[in-house]
């Protein structure tokens, strides 16, 4: 690679840093493109070299943060069970979406009030709701998971979890709250 490219891609990366950076703290409405690159020390006409928009930014860190999910995923698919492998792939997401607060709203795409953007897909996460599916389906198929309960209302309430647990008002950590319901779910969809 020559010095062109690696600059370019240090540019990129640099936007990319600021934007999660900006969103983190201040939420994905409540950011221009011009503080993206007042973070990240480049010029606003930068921006546009590398991106069309914020929304395409946001799409790129979301799908980083998802390949990691899924990575962590791909490692332990041979390792556990279809009802283990549920709890690692909601830990894992909870710990993502703990970490990079500006998902929250997104993933949980609740409401009206949400941060979501308007040129946004109503659904960010098919990443995960194909991954969570075919979780079950498996489960369901090797008799780890209950045949009796749609394989699809079992996936409405693991991402129920995560509403709830975003709205939540106890006194304990987003993950833990996530790790105490995922518990609860989980025996009660055991085969």
């Amino acid at each position: 690679m020559g010095r062109r490219e690696e600059k370019k891609l240090i540019a990129r990366q640099a936007i990319l840093d600021a934007a999660a950076k900006i969103f983190k703290s201040r939420g994905f409405m409540n950011t221009s493109v011009s503080d993206i690159m007042r973070e990240s020390n480049l010029g606003v006409g930068t921006f546009y070299n590398y991106f069309h928009s914020k929304e395409e930014v946001l799409m790129e860190l979301l799908t980083n943060l998802f390949a990691q999910v899924e990575k962590n995923l791909t490692f332990s698919k041979n390792n556990f069970t279809p009802l283990e492998l549920l709890e690692i792939c909601c830990m894992d997401t909870a710990k993502m979406i703990d970490e990079n607060r500006f998902i929250l709203p997104l993933f949980t795409s609740a409401g009206v009030h949400s941060d979501k953007p308007e040129h946004m897909p109503d659904n960010l996460s098919p990443k995960f709701k194909n991954i969570f599916q075919d979780i079950i389906l498996r489960g369901q198929v090797d008799g780890d998971i209950r045949r009796d309960i749609p394989a699809d209302l079992i996936l409405e309430m693991f991402h129920s979890i995560f509403q709830a647990a975003a709205f939540s008002k106890l006194k304990i950590s987003f993950q833990e709250n996530i790790r105490l319901k995922i518990n609860i779910l989980l025996r009660g969809i055991r085969g």
